[in-house]
């Protein structure tokens, strides 16, 4: 199985309204829940893609056990999150139905205990020996050390399996050091991270600082790799219009679905270029419009550099 680590899990909610106007009452023309944090959104895209999937991080509160009954529901991903006493977050995302653009208010997380935090990290080691890859994503609830990505790193390579860190700021910094196979930053946090906003030497200035490789997200123009058998630039053959929320999460579930099957870095990169795409089509993160993938995939350009 591959494991999603979601420290700070959330209850996504959706609504959709015909246009947003600052200063004015909205009539909401559609509302969607679903369980989320980035780690969450992977975990269902990596379950469509046919990989049995296991989840964990925290869950509390009100809003934690929606997320727990809604994952139930969710076939090919196994629950294996753990309760703490706090209230799981709510993200709010509202869809601007008149031009596709989607605003998006984020709550901070629940505060977790010095003892919540050691008996995650020894749910953590026992599900390692069960795994075949882990992603680490999304922000750090507060109480959790900052230093927190870089101990469940080092955790994973002691047990021999590949991680991928998805996350940003001193996280992001603290956990490169200890030497992921993949990170995937997008450009802004590449930029902080390394201070440069050019993204070519930024993701080769990434690796130096002790990831395996770097892939990142440049939006609707793809994404760009720095790996031990190359660089390459990944590009889908025009731009979508539609909801952006989880593209990256299932760019990250492509890459991992591919690192598991063996495949080699242009396919990883044409297979989370297509599915990154095909996330703009569907309506809520962590799902993705089959056909648009299909369309994608054989259309994507990988291109040396």
């Amino acid at each position: 199985m591959i494991l999603t680590v979601t420290l700070n899990t959330a209850l996504d909610v959706t609504h959709r309204v015909p246009r947003l106007l600052p200063h004015a009452s909205h009539r909401v023309t559609g509302v969607a829940e679903r369980p989320g944090g980035k780690g969450l959104n992977v975990a269902r895209v990596l379950a469509a893609l046919g990989h049995p999937v296991t989840a964990t991080g925290f869950a509390g509160g009100p809003s934690g056990a929606l997320v727990r009954e809604l994952l139930a529901d969710t076939p090919g991903v196994t629950d294996a999150l753990l309760a703490c006493a706090g209230t799981t977050r709510r993200t709010l995302a509202v869809v601007d139905e008149a031009t596709g653009d989607t605003t998006q208010f984020n709550e901070p997380g629940p505060q977790i205990s010095a003892a919540e935090w050691t008996a995650f990290q020894a749910r953590y080691a026992e599900l390692l020996t069960g795994a075949r890859a882990v992603a680490l994503c999304g922000s750090l609830p507060p109480g959790v050390p900052v230093g927190a990505y870089a101990v469940l790193v080092r955790a994973a390579r002691a047990a021999g399996v590949p991680v991928l860190l998805d996350t940003g700021g001193e996280a992001l910094r603290r956990g490169v050091a200890a030497r992921p196979e993949i990170i995937k930053p997008n450009a802004a946090e590449l930029a902080e991270l390394t201070g440069s906003r050019d993204p070519l030497p930024a993701t080769r200035d990434a690796r130096r600082r002790g990831a395996r490789a770097v892939v990142t997200s440049l939006g609707p123009d793809g994404l760009l790799a720095a790996t031990p058998e190359g660089t390459w630039q990944a590009t889908p053959p025009h731009r979508l219009a539609g909801n952006p929320t989880g593209a990256g999460d299932s760019a990250v579930a492509g890459l991992l679905s591919a690192l598991t099957e063996g495949l080699d870095w242009p396919a990883r990169l044409t297979r989370a270029t297509a599915l990154s795409a095909a996330t703009v089509h569907a309506p809520v993160a962590g799902e993705f419009d089959p056909r648009t993938y299909e369309e994608v995939r054989g259309s994507v350009k990988v291109t040396p550099l």
